[in-house]
């Protein structure tokens, strides 16, 4: 099999000094991969999505980011932004960050704010938006990069139908260019359709990893929907 984009392997991370909230959690993500992070609140998604980005102190761990940059985009489940900057200055920003061609930079992000209906407020600074508004900022601006990896923390909590739309097309478009997807979500129905593998967290470790057929058969619930193995396995 081709080499993983992403490889995580957590031997134990927590907040404070000999308090792990996780434990012993690998899974790997392959090239055109989408693989759903899943499990109930506080189970320690939040803890593994911290420890493979490097922004937990107290972790013992093991990551590698493959591909040809070994660049990774993270869509973060709280927006992030300056006060002080319009859209369009925070994408000129982000573009200049990741050293992309001023030229196709524009072509990629008039695209994107005319996919996401964007477009009317690219001058506006994104503290009057709203919640869905500025989860489109943190899509657009994710995937305005084309990285090799994608880290996305759920990704639908504010997005209208249309929105939701428009960034699964966007994102096959990216699982057929080569990227990989790690997706945390609780939208388990969704889930069921877009991902190609499930790791299911809960108590901070692993509860099973595989396709939805390998979570049936972990949760002896053969042709039940995700969200009806997600509630006797968690």
């Amino acid at each position: 099999m081709e080499a993983a984009l992403l490889d995580v392997f957590i031997e134990e991370a927590g907040y404070e000094e000999g308090h792990p909230r996780i434990r012993d959690i690998a899974f790997q993500v392959h090239a055109g991969e989408l693989l759903g992070l899943i499990g109930p609140n506080g189970a320690g998604k939040s803890t593994t999505i911290k420890t493979l980005l490097g922004l937990m102190k107290h972790a013992k761990a093991r990551v590698s980011f493959g591909g040809s940059s070994g660049r990774y985009a993270y869509v973060p489940e709280q927006p992030v932004f300056h006060d002080d900057l319009t859209l369009w200055e925070h994408m000129d920003l982000a573009a200049a960050v990741y050293g992309l061609d001023y030229e196709s930079f524009g072509r990629d992000a008039d695209r994107l704010l005319r996919q996401f209906g964007m477009e009317e407020v690219k001058n506006d600074l994104p503290g009057g938006f709203s919640k869905g508004m500025k989860q489109k900022m943190m899509l657009m601006l994710g995937f305005l990069s084309k990285p090799d990896v994608y880290i996305v923390d759920e990704p639908f909590i504010g997005l209208d139908p249309r929105a939701t739309k428009d960034f699964l097309r966007l994102l096959d478009e990216e699982r057929s260019r080569g990227a990989a997807v790690l997706m945390s979500t609780h939208v388990l129905d969704t889930a069921e359709k877009i991902c190609d593998r499930f790791i299911m967290i809960s108590f901070g470790k692993t509860v099973v990893e595989g396709t939805l057929a390998d979570i049936r058969e972990s949760a002896g619930l053969p042709g039940a929907s995700l969200f009806d193995c997600f509630d006797s396995l968690a």
